[in-house]
């Protein structure tokens, strides 16, 4: 006979305490599974026996389901606390900055394959303003390792930037795998170098950070985005290392990267506080149009979290900014693009948020100017896409399925999930056009499809 199990009362009270049902959990636990790429087939059914009969949830179920009642909560939920046993896993704060590139490094290609399925985490995203926990692997002593110098350095600064470029092209599953092996390999052993002296070591660790940052924003193109924000949160570490109060701003600039991500998911607690936390630590530090690039993300995020007049204000400094700014831009921040076409990108998102679809369109347009299809493929195609939307929200209907012709023309052979969330985005709007005898749209509706499947 089957020992019956005991209910569990510990998920039981934080339902509870979240103000949950059953089939408002298993909801929410499908969408964050989501926003990484797994689709999950949680029911009602499931999450009542979860509760009743203790049953324990397979894979990284109780993860997602933990992330979902944080969320809800807005405070830390594990799965221990909810009756699911001890947290596990390698805790890379934990680690030495060089010893964690090494680890995350690792885990996009080894055995650990669940790190890719690792949900975004809501409470996680303001850990960049709690004070550094102290690391239980500290970085070897001087003269650990090889002589490190200036070449070995600009041989991890070229990598990144081809790897920028054919991301760009190709998208963020584009070589993603290879990106972890030359992190873990390659840049974690420099780290551990003996260095020709201070500025080689800093230099060594801000080309780490740049790295970090290019491969969490691939995994983030990819749809892996627990793995990208942990490759964020590297990024800021490997940044502090050598420049713990943020004298150059690459460390806000890993915190910008982490208000995006969040703004792209629809997640927007957390993001003005951050963004404002990195315009702090680098105003009268940075050159003007870095300034304007932190401006601009601070700006997306009031006007996503509802506050119209101060992203109206943070957009008219930005503009302000880049236009002032003459000093040439770091390395970290050169890597956005071309300045004046991401502060246009973010104006329209942020006008789009607040329902100004007319002066999105113009930021959009004003966008499209300094990126070409052969250097800005995939920033082409989700730009022409928002300019889309902004004229089928002005009932410009023939002309959003020829501007969303473009679009897909260029999403064609780019392995990004972001652009595959644009063909699904896009297809249901094709169909009621093809519906209505738009021209073009039902072909293109099918297009997109085949382009999605693929």
């Amino acid at each position: 006979m089957a020992t019956p199990r005991t209910p569990n009362q510990q998920l039981a009270d934080v339902m509870d305490e979240a103000g949950l049902t059953l089939e408002a959990l298993a909801r929410a636990t499908k969408a964050v599974a989501a926003e990484s790429g797994v689709r999950l087939g949680t029911s009602r059914s499931a999450v009542h026996a979860w509760v009743s009969s203790g049953a324990f949830p397979a894979g990284s179920t109780p993860a997602y389901v933990a992330e979902a009642l944080s969320r809800k909560l807005r405070r830390p939920v594990t799965a221990a606390e909810i009756g699911w046993g001890e947290d596990t896993g390698t805790d890379l704060m934990l680690l030495s900055p060089a010893a964690a590139a090494t680890e995350t490094g690792r885990l996009l290609v080894h055995p650990r394959r669940d790190f890719l399925a690792l949900g975004f985490s809501a409470t996680a995203l303001l850990g960049p303003l709690a004070p550094a926990p102290r690391a239980t692997a500290a970085p070897p002593a001087v003269g650990a390792g090889r002589r490190i110098g200036s070449g070995e350095i600009m041989a991890v600064r070229q990598f990144t930037a081809a790897f920028r470029a054919s991301d760009e092209l190709l998208g963020g599953g584009h070589g993603l795998s290879v990106a972890g092996v030359f992190l873990s390999d390659v840049v974690a052993p420099m780290l551990h170098g003996t260095f020709a002296g201070d500025r080689a070591r800093t230099d060594a660790f801000a080309a780490a950070a740049d790295l970090a940052t290019l491969i969490g924003f691939k995994c983030h193109d990819a749809g892996r985005e627990g793995a990208a924000q942990r490759h964020y949160q590297l990024a800021i570490r490997l940044a502090r290392e050598t420049d713990p109060d943020d004298r150059t701003g690459q460390a806000a600039w890993g915190m910008r990267a982490l208000v995006h991500q969040a703004l792209d998911l629809g997640q927007r607690t957390g993001t003005v506080d951050l963004a404002e936390a990195a315009l702090a630590r680098t105003r009268g530090r940075v050159d003007k149009r870095t300034e304007a690039l932190l401006l601009i993300t601070a700006a997306r995020a009031h006007g996503a979290g509802g506050n119209p007049k101060a992203a109206a204000a943070l957009i008219d400094a930005a503009r302000e900014a880049a236009r002032t700014g003459t000093d040439a831009l770091p390395s970290y921040a050169a890597a956005a693009g071309p300045t004046d076409a991401v502060i246009a990108s973010h104006t329209g998102r942020t006008l789009t948020e607040m329902g100004h679809h007319a002066a999105a369109e113009k930021h959009y347009r004003a966008a499209l100017s300094d990126r070409t299809d052969h250097t800005y493929r995939r920033a082409r195609a989700l730009t022409l896409a928002n300019v889309a939307r902004a004229v089928a929200a002005q009932d410009r209907h023939e002309e959003a399925v020829d501007l969303l012709a473009r679009s897909v023309g260029l999403m064609d052979g780019i392995a990004s999930h972001r652009t595959r969330r644009e063909l699904d985005r896009m297809r249901p709007q094709l169909l009621l056009y093809a519906r209505r005898g738009i021209r073009g749209a039902a072909d293109l509706a099918d297009r997109a499809s085949r382009l999605a499947a693929a």
